[in-house]
């Protein structure tokens, strides 16, 4: 039996940075709406009540029974979750005299499991402009800050579990010692074993995955891909030769991307078939230049090569893929229920087109937790540590129109950026990083001769999920030299530049 906390969420952005911190402690946890219906099974350990945009003095506010939910487990309210809590229990809540938003130095004024090993005093983060005025009866302070009297507090009394309030976000980075305070709710309060690691995980879910697929066949679309290699490891280990993988060359992948990954492939001992279809996409894309534009005609034509060779399989029944935690919680809206994968987290549309059961191994996971899974099942570094790459590949990475010469041109520029960022140890510095082939050509002079030739734009970007990210300051002297690598060796390019626009207002691809 597998232990949970279940984090309810009332639409803050800080919620899976809640999430990440428990399961950090090795500890399963799960997202869900605070409106979504919800068993008390025996494993469910506690629960956390999310922060919020709103108020909890607004009509039709964001609401839970707190009352019910704490003679079943114990709750940890943050933010908004501990102003409902006090608000519920009949403590004043009311707009503060200023909005409380940033660093704050969180003072202890009792001894407490909750703050267990945490300094007396301790900076936190605030981010909310309605505080706590007056806890109700039979609540206690635990601690304040400068600015406002109630920061933490529990509710005293024997005749239900633990309930904890924090007006600070103990989840985000610039509260010290928040990690700390999560894991004395979860360890010291909840109970948890602490037993839920990458070893674990793999056992339950091949477990599962026997269960749920028998001696059916699978088929599923690889990538080359974190998510997709190691959802195909996860399979492959419960069902063997009966999951058959597919592998399309669609002519836009990093140069020599098609034969390596075949070989990581064969050596991980996976069932997949590699399909050569390069002449097909180039003819599909010829003459084409909107961006939209080329990603349908890659996403149709992998559709059609897929349906094509589904159908030379007999008998199967699911579909596999790598769809992962992120993907399931941003397709449920708090504001109301919702169950569909948004289309971009599918590979290419499959599910509408064949009509298959979805076989999701890593929908519960991470990106870096998919990585963690990924080293345990001994996929090789190469692959676990690369860079998100797009799926339309190079075709978005050439502005204007695809052709064969573009592409050759591109992988061989790419190549050597890529292999430049590792020799330099740039490369696990930056989260994403590619070149772009600009539909820009401009004079040279190479010795006594005069080039007209195409440019060339490096991007790299720092993140931590990619919805947000920064251009990564790569040193002056390996953007030289990268540079210069480039010129001399790929003939077509006679100039480079560095592009420093983050994200937003600029998105990490240019198309």
């Amino acid at each position: 039996m597998t232990e949970k906390i279940l984090i309810l969420d009332f639409g803050s952005q800080y919620t899976q940075l809640i999430a990440r911190a428990v399961r950090e402690a090795n500890v399963y946890c799960e997202i869900i709406p605070f409106h979504k219906k919800f068993e008390f099974e025996p494993g469910l350990k506690g629960i956390i009540l999310s922060g919020s945009p709103c108020s909890v003095n607004e009509e039709n506010a964001p609401d839970v029974d707190v009352q019910q939910l704490i003679t079943k487990v114990p709750v940890l309210g943050v933010c908004y979750g501990a102003q409902l809590t006090a608000k519920r229990f009949g403590g004043l809540v009311a707009k503060s005299n200023k909005r409380e938003y940033g660093r704050a130095i969180l003072e202890r004024k009792k001894e407490d499991l909750l703050f267990n090993n945490v300094d007396e005093k301790s900076q936190v983060w605030m981010s909310h402009s309605d505080t706590i005025k007056e806890l109700p009866d039979g609540f206690e302070l635990l601690a304040d800050t400068e600015s406002i009297p109630v920061a933490a507090f529990k509710k005293n009394g024997t005749e239900a579990k633990a309930l904890y309030g924090v007006q600070f976000h103990p989840e985000v980075y610039h509260s010290k010692e928040g990690k700390k305070i999560l894991h004395n709710f979860l360890v010291h309060v909840c109970g948890c074993s602490q037993d839920w690691t990458p070893a674990h995980f793999i056992t339950d879910t091949v477990d599962a995955l026997k269960k749920q697929i028998g001696d059916r066949k699978v088929i599923m679309a690889l990538s080359g891909g974190v998510d997709s290699t190691v959802a195909a490891t996860l399979i492959h280990r419960a069902i063997g030769k009966n999951l058959f993988g597919i592998f399309v060359d669609n002519g836009v992948l990093r140069k020599n991307e098609f034969e390596s990954v075949i070989k990581t492939y064969n050596e991980l001992g996976l069932n997949v078939k590699g399909i050569d279809a390069k002449q097909r996409f180039y003819d599909g894309l010829a003459g084409k230049s909107e961006p939209e534009e080329k990603r349908k005609i890659i996403g149709s034509l992998f559709i059609d090569i897929f349906q094509e060779e589904s159908k030379k399989i007999a008998g199967v029944e699911l579909l596999g893929q790598g769809t992962i935690y992120p993907d399931v919680i941003e397709s449920v809206s708090v504001h109301g229920p919702s169950v569909t994968i948004k289309s971009h987290h599918n590979v290419g549309g499959l599910p509408e087109h064949l009509h298959l059961e979805l076989v999701e191994p890593l929908r519960s996971l991470f990106k870096d937790e998919v990585r963690k899974v990924g080293r345990e099942l001994g996929i090789p570094a190469e692959m676990i540590d690369r860079h998100p790459f797009p799926g339309p590949g190079l075709a978005i990475r050439i502005l204007g129109e695809i052709t064969e010469e573009k592409v050759q041109l591109l992988q061989d520029a790419d190549h050597l950026y890529i292999k430049g960022l590792k020799e330099a140890g740039l490369y696990a510095t930056v989260w994403q990083a590619g070149a772009i082939l600009l539909p820009v050509k401009s004079v040279g002079v190479m010795g006594d001769e005069r080039t007209y030739e195409f440019t060339l734009a490096l991007r790299a970007v720092t993140s931590v999920d990619g919805m947000t990210a920064d251009w990564s300051h790569l040193p002056y002297d390996f953007l030289a030299n990268i540079s210069n690598e480039i010129i001399n060796n790929v003939r077509g390019i006679n100039r480079v530049v560095y592009d420093i626009s983050s994200k937003p207002p600029a998105t990490i691809e240019w198309e």
